[in-house]
């Protein structure tokens, strides 16, 4: 039997009736359109696309929040229904009555009702707009001129309600402000542009942007950072507080935001340090910084500086080996590579469970200048290189090895560098085994080479002491502890020395006797007399009973075409034909400076010295008048 057009009405009004209920029931919209991405539990952010005409604000709530307004709606209708018709039966009768009876007094009630709603809706009204007043300001001023610029990058439909996905608070201005933007979860968008547009309309300085794009919700959050102090110098007691209280494998770099300590831990979280700054940046004063804490606790420090005067304050200090020649540089990171090598074999012999301090002292190299020091390095093993020699220099093999075995073998690299390119350093594996990065005054290039993980890149300060301290994927802007080189000094010899370890170390350290004060690494003027006890037997004038004036010595002859490095010289004959030093100041230095190299023997009464260590350290000393490199 065909169906009828009655009965198709009425299946189709019980298939909507069905249809209704269910989206009341799940709190879905009654007319069965989604409009945005709200589901039961979770309230809406953003319009769905090819969404047409306008969204109301019901269509962001969640589906629960729905439900339950709708069923509180429905039961106070009920209830005042409910009421209103107890009260209707009872007095219909006799309240028509009266109303007919005499109308005056029912319209004088209706008048008054009246006015009191008018005048309660009209206090309400106002009040609503006073108390609402500074977030309309906010989404005029604000929100909306945001939102328009947000739209287009991010591909938002127009429909959307700017108040779902810009959450800015009325003091977003403050220090403790957070500002939140909700962004498209399939990120196909210029986080550059978004940020851009951000701090420019919403006029933000000194704001950093943490991005959540992992899993379903992703964010953007803007918060204002904190500044650094303006100055952190050692001088002021509670910084000293914080280093003496600092652990011997974690030197305090400096102070970040809110007072933070900035430190890094080398067993724990990074064995090698990279400081990239160009001329100006404070590279010395970072260096000095770490170096002076490190000696402190009893460290070796190995200052390796083709500059000759980047470290003053280091020169002739006990745990402290100064290397200034580019060959005394190759011949030291070759030392310092056998060192590694014998700290491995140790360590394997120790097991697992032996004291880490018990392969030696903590070893800390200081490479200045790495992008200068490379190439000189690969230009002197070229001209010394033998048939036969590989062609890398095996100084720069050594400098790997540390890096890639430094952390177990307590050996440590604080490299400087101007541009820390892949190429300088030896390629981008090496690059990669500093994970603690120094960044100051540095480039828009230099920051994404060295930390493209954090992003976007803080603006570069020209702030004296300030860097960006990396690691762990983010950048903590820090004011770098300042020593002067008098208190440098004065912290490196006050705590534990590295002679108090038996472990064998590379290179003998030649320590000052006990009655004299460290040398600056400076020679005194030839007329500076030396004592009588000084000067040998064979350089005394019988005759006069008097020593002998040096000043009055035949000139010196030229040096022999072939040089014997082992050979055993006084120090007049190094004077006359090794050194261009006379001899008062070669024996001056000898009492002086406590890198002057031990006595290989005797003739009679006369010590003897090799001349190949007296060469070495005469090309070691510091060439140019010593400077400052401090940032005051």
């Amino acid at each position: 039997m065909a169906q009828t057009k009655f009965d198709k009405q009425v299946e189709e009004t019980a298939e909507s009736l069905m249809f209704g209920i269910g989206r009341f029931l799940a709190g879905r919209p009654m007319d069965g359109v989604k409009r945005t991405d709200a589901t039961f539990w979770r309230s809406g952010t953003r319009v769905l696309p090819k969404v047409e005409g306008r969204v109301t604000r019901s269509s962001y709530r969640a589906g629960w929040k729905r439900l339950t307004f709708r069923i509180s709606t429905l039961a106070a209708i009920g209830a005042g229904g409910y009421q209103a018709g107890w009260v209707h039966q009872d007095a219909t009768v006799a309240t028509a009555q009266e109303i007919w009876a005499d109308p005056d007094p029912a319209l004088a009630a209706l008048e008054q009702t009246g006015i009191a709603a008018a005048l309660t809706a009209a206090v309400g009204a106002a009040a609503y707009l006073a108390l609402t007043r500074e977030r309309r300001e906010l989404m005029r001023e604000w929100v909306l001129p945001l939102h328009e610029a947000l739209a287009l990058p991010l591909r938002l439909p127009e429909q959307t309600d700017p108040r779902r996905y810009l959450h800015i608070p009325r003091n977003f201005s403050e220090d403790d402000a957070v500002i939140r933007v909700d962004v498209p979860g399939r990120l196909d968008f210029s986080k550059d542009l978004v940020v851009d547009i951000i701090t420019t309309k919403l006029a933000l300085e000194g704001v950093t942007f943490s991005w959540h794009l992992a899993g379903r919700e992703t964010y953007v959050t803007v918060k204002k950072t904190r500044k650094p102090p303006a100055k952190a110098a050692f001088k002021d007691p509670k910084v000293r507080e914080i280093v003496a209280a600092a652990k011997e494998s974690a030197p305090v770099i400096g102070i970040g935001s809110a007072g933070r300590i900035v430190t890094v831990d080398l067993d724990a979280e990074s064995p090698h340090i990279l400081v990239n700054a160009s001329t100006g940046g404070g590279k010395s004063v970072t260096l000095r910084c770490i170096a002076c804490q490190m000696l402190h606790h009893g460290s070796l420090v190995f200052v390796l500086d083709t500059k000759r005067i980047s470290h003053p304050w280091a020169s002739g200090l006990p745990g402290v080996t100064y290397r200034r020649d580019i060959a005394d540089i190759h011949d030291q990171l070759i030392a310092l590579g056998q060192e590694g090598r014998r700290r491995t074999r140790v360590a394997d012999e120790l097991g697992i469970d032996a004291d880490p301090k018990a392969i030696g002292p903590r070893i800390l190299i200081l490479l200045e200048e790495v992008n200068a020091t490379m190439k000189q390095l690969a230009r002197y093993w070229e001209k010394t290189r033998e048939s036969g020699d590989p062609k890398v220099s095996p100084a720069v093999d050594a400098l790997n090895e540390i890096l890639y075995m430094g952390r177990q073998l307590r050996m440590h690299v604080l490299l400087v560098a101007q541009s820390a390119t892949a190429r300088a350093l030896g390629g981008p594996e090496v690059r990669e085994q500093f994970s603690t990065r120094i960044l100051a005054r540095y480039s828009v290039n230099a920051w994404r080479m060295l930390a493209p993980e954090v992003h976007p890149a803080p603006k570069s300060t020209k702030h004296h002491g300030r860097a960006q301290v990396v690691s762990g994927g983010s950048a903590r802007e820090t004011q770098i502890l300042f020593f002067t080189e008098a208190e440098a000094r004065e912290w490196a010899t006050t705590g534990k020395t590295a002679t108090d370890s038996p472990a064998p170390v590379p290179v003998q350290l030649h320590k000052p006797p006990a009655d004299t004060q460290p040398s600056t690494g400076e020679l005194p003027p030839a007329s500076e007399p030396p004592t009588d006890e000084d000067r040998p037997a064979d350089a005394r004038n019988p005759a006069a009973g008097e020593l002998a004036t040096d000043a009055t010595a035949p000139p010196a002859t030229p040096a022999p075409a072939v040089v014997d490095e082992d050979q055993a010289v006084g120090l007049r004959e190094a004077a006359e034909h090794h050194l261009p030093y006379t001899v008062d100041a070669l024996r001056f230095a000898r009492h002086k400076d406590p890198t002057f190299p031990g006595p290989a023997g005797k003739r009679g009464a006369e010590l003897l010295y090799r001349v190949g260590d007296l060469k070495k350290w005469a090309r070691n000393r510091p060439r140019a008048a010593t400077g400052t490199t401090d940032l005051d």
